[in-house]
């Protein structure tokens, strides 16, 4: 930068050396104050950039708000809502299930007896229980009910039949076991299943299973189309 000049001061009249050297060292005064001013102008200017520089890095990227969201007009928040749970209707249901299937059911008037005992809903067919002998359904699903106290066993089992059905489901296997553990070796839970499994309506028929798929301690069920 190129220094400012400066003109001598008009009061200062040049006679000899001696006052060459005053006119001088005034001149250099004057160039350090105005070097000064300049120095703190500088440090100002930077100092006020690294203000903004730091602002901006804080800040980050800066988008200008479209119309709808300036000052003025209503922000439109989109929420989503946690899908309802429907609990009344799950306390519903497992009353539904316990009221239903009764332990003073008399059972034992509507089971068919021959090789095997066996159930067809009134207006069923017995080809119908021939046929789940053979096998001609396929069986979709299975039901192990080993080792569950009788109020557990009902609830799974109504739990089962209900979920079955909706799924469309026409053929399950519910094992209760054959009583080989229990005392006295006599199956808990085989009368149990076959008189809940009979005070269900969705339940058309059923059948011991054959050795293959359980034996005694299994029975193949067939149920109503949903």
């Amino acid at each position: 930068m190129r220094p400012p000049s400066f003109a001598p001061p008009s009061s200062l009249l040049i006679r000899d050396l001696k006052d060459l050297k005053l006119v001088r060292r005034e001149m250099q005064a004057r160039l350090q104050r105005e070097q000064a001013r300049q120095a703190e102008r500088q440090a100002a200017a930077a100092k006020a950039s690294a203000e903004k520089n730091l602002f901006a890095h804080a800040v980050g990227r800066v988008v200008a708000l479209p119309v709808k969201h300036r000052p003025g007009h209503k922000a439109v928040l989109v929420l989503t809502k946690p899908a309802p749970i429907a609990e009344q209707q799950q306390r519903d249901d497992r009353a539904v299930m316990q009221e239903a299937l009764s332990d003073e059911f008399d059972v034992e008037t509507l089971l068919h007896t021959d090789e095997t005992l066996s159930f067809r809903r009134p207006g069923m067919g017995p080809d119908v229980v021939r046929k789940l002998r053979r096998g001609n359904w396929s069986i979709q699903r299975q039901l192990d009910l080993h080792g569950l106290r009788r109020e557990d066993a009902r609830n799974a089992l109504g739990a089962f039949l209900r979920d079955a059905t909706k799924a469309g489901v026409r053929c399950v296997r519910v094992v209760h076991g054959k009583g080989l553990g229990s005392p006295g070796k006599a199956p808990v839970l085989k009368g149990r299943v076959q008189s809940w499994l009979i005070q269900k309506q969705e339940v058309l028929a059923f059948v011991q299973a054959r050795p293959a798929e359980g034996g005694a301690g299994a029975l193949v069920v067939l149920l109503a189309q949903s």
